[in-house]
């Protein structure tokens, strides 16, 4: 009988134990469940503080509902894509304008992924920032090419590529491009490490499967946005000279210090029989081909500035002859982008005969008609963009690409209309 009540007791106890363990679970499952609510509170009433400030300074932007990952790749650029369960397919290359860097683009960058979660990588270029913008457009256009390669090899599921470059960007873009263009890349690098090395039939197959393609990527959409397309030599091609020749043939001779990209923009690096660098750039060539490259492209889009741009001309960044430009008075807002004011769709290119590139002689209105020429043989989309009574548009050669939201904020809709109209 001992023994039984001694286990009688034993499992009462046992029992009591038990309510006691679940007793105190209860409690700090509740205590944890409390905690975990004045948490929930704190973070709401954290967002709702936050929402609040963002109302008030509209300059700062967050959005929530498309989280988006920066990946560092170095030398300050950046890759921008967003977090989702499928790898983007599309690579889009942002370049900036001289004196600029990839921060420029941040803004730019954003929108786009938020616009194709699933479908873009961003990457907002850092190989040309500050001082490095004078070193040349060819020089430039070869760094930018090896940092586009660089991103390609390191995401092997891209199959599309597109580019935007603002100002200066847009000529180093146009020079990379070409350097880029219809060559396999892959193979040249496994020769480099030694690896391996193809027999002349598969040499062959390799070209033909890379051409038309840059970095062995489809080309779809060139995106150029006040890019000096002509120069910037006379002819009103830099509004801040006033269209006074004193004023422009100073600023030819002055050109060396902006460094070789100076004597590129103004047209002074001829030399030994050779023409400017830009004019060489509406051609092809042996080791070059620039037409082809931008031919090979699905959409070819320049963005202008009709006015209160200081330092690129409507001509230049529109690529067409001042006579053609269309005429103020007609320009209309619209409703949806409100300083958009005229779109002229890309038509199809008149045939022309090739472009002599011999300048013996030739004036700088040679120069520029022989340029405007060779590059509108290809059809090009014109977007022209006005800024005109708002509070930004004395900065409009910033604003156009909402280079700083707080201070560019009004070519918003400028982006908008990008993003809305790109091509997948």
């Amino acid at each position: 009988m001992g023994s039984v009540e001694e286990e009688m007791k034993e499992d009462s106890k046992a029992v009591e134990d038990s309510n006691l363990e679940m007793g105190s679970e209860k409690k700090e499952n509740r205590a944890e469940m409390q905690k975990k609510g004045n948490k929930d509170k704190r973070k709401k009433k954290l967002k709702q503080r936050r929402n609040f400030i963002l109302r008030r300074f509209s300059c700062i932007r967050m959005d929530d509902e498309y989280p988006t990952v920066d990946e560092p790749t170095g030398e300050g650029s950046f890759n921008m894509q967003a977090i989702t369960d499928r790898t983007p397919t599309h690579l889009i290359v942002m370049v900036n304008g001289i004196i600029g860097s990839a921060q420029n683009w941040r803004y730019v960058a954003k929108q786009f992924v938020k616009a194709y979660p699933k479908d873009v990588l961003v990457h907002c270029s850092e190989s040309n920032s500050a001082m490095l913008t004078f070193d040349g457009v060819d020089v430039m256009g070869k760094r930018l090419a090896d940092e586009v390669l660089s991103v390609v090899q390191k995401h092997p599921n891209l199959q599309k590529i597109s580019f935007l470059g603002h100002s200066l960007g847009g000529l180093v873009t146009r020079y990379a491009i070409a350097v880029l263009y219809g060559k396999d890349f892959t193979r040249k690098s496994h020769e480099e490490n030694g690896d391996c090395k193809l027999d002349e039939s598969k040499e062959s197959l390799s070209e033909d499967k890379y051409k038309g393609k840059i970095a062995g990527l489809d080309p779809v959409n060139f995106i150029t946005s006040a890019t000096p397309h002509l120069g910037s030599r006379g002819h009103k091609q830099v509004p801040l000279f006033c269209g006074l020749y004193t004023l422009e043939k100073v600023a030819s001779h002055t050109a060396w210090i902006l460094g070789k990209t100076g004597k590129h923009l103004f047209l002074t690096d001829g030399h030994d029989g050779k023409p400017p660098l830009l004019f060489q750039m509406v051609n092809d060539s042996e080791d070059l081909q620039f037409i082809s490259a931008l031919q090979s492209f699905k959409r070819r889009v320049a963005y202008a500035n009709v006015r209160y741009d200081h330092l690129v001309g409507w001509s230049t960044s529109s690529l067409r002859r001042r006579n053609e430009l269309p005429k103020r008075r007609n320009l209309l807002k619209n409703d949806k982008y409100p300083h958009i004011v005229n779109v002229e769709t890309a038509k199809t290119a008149i045939s022309q005969e090739e472009t002599d590139v011999r300048v013996e002689g030739f004036r700088i209105a040679d120069m520029e008609e022989v340029m405007l020429r060779s590059l509108t043989k290809l059809s090009w989309e014109r977007v022209d963009v006005s800024f005109k009574g708002s509070k930004q548009r004395y900065f409009a050669h910033n604003t156009i690409q909402v280079q700083s939201y707080c201070m560019n904020s009004d070519g918003a809709d400028v982006i908008q209309h990008t993003i809305d109209n790109f091509q997948l």
